[in-house]
């Protein structure tokens, strides 16, 4: 088994083993037809893994603090709406607070207090990016995360990520994104 079978086997089975997951079932995963809607709305392809999460695992519901977003369809039982929702209101909404949101830049999992983690779906590495509103200056709520996906997922699978509830550190260590000016 390859490195990233291994890790999306690992995530389906942290996803299915999670303590919540009695009150809260995952969604189903989502077909290869609901992946192309998706990719229809938003304009730009997604990532092979981060497709592979999605019909692999379930369209949301499993991750990190909230979890990921559903894809596409029904909000999350939080009431947070889908990815793709939530990307094309938020470029639609170029007058927002923090700025105008970037171009590809797909939030895929709530953390809360208005904080998601999102894939730069235009990136080679898939970057994983923190939006961080709370700064209350538009360059200064962007941060890098993690390089690419697969880093993000190992991070969170092994509880060294700086959002799990055990670690004591914030994201402090976190650059600002370079690109965030030349992709709104």
């Amino acid at each position: 088994m390859n490195d990233i079978e291994q890790l999306l086997a690992d995530v389906k089975k942290t996803a299915r083993t999670s303590p919540h997951r009695p009150a809260h079932p995952l969604p189903a995963p989502l077909s290869a037809e609901g992946v192309e809607r998706a990719e229809a709305a938003l304009g730009f392809p997604l990532p092979p893994l981060l497709t592979a999460l999605y019909t692999r695992t379930a369209n949301g519901g499993f991750g990190p603090a909230y979890g990921f977003l559903p894809l596409i369809g029904d909000p999350a039982s939080y009431g947070e709406e889908s990815a793709v929702a939530q990307y094309l209101a938020l470029r639609r909404d170029a007058a927002q607070e923090e700025g105008p949101w970037p171009e590809g830049v797909l939030p895929i999992c709530s953390l809360g207090c208005g904080m998601y983690s999102c894939v730069d779906c235009r990136s080679e590495r898939t970057t994983v990016l923190l939006f961080e509103p709370n700064a209350g200056v538009p360059d200064h709520a962007w941060y890098v995360d993690k390089p690419d996906l697969a880093q993000w997922l190992r991070a969170w699978l092994d509880g060294t990520a700086w959002h799990c509830e055990d670690r004591e550190d914030d994201e402090g260590d976190m650059g600002p994104w370079p690109d965030f000016r030349a992709r709104v």
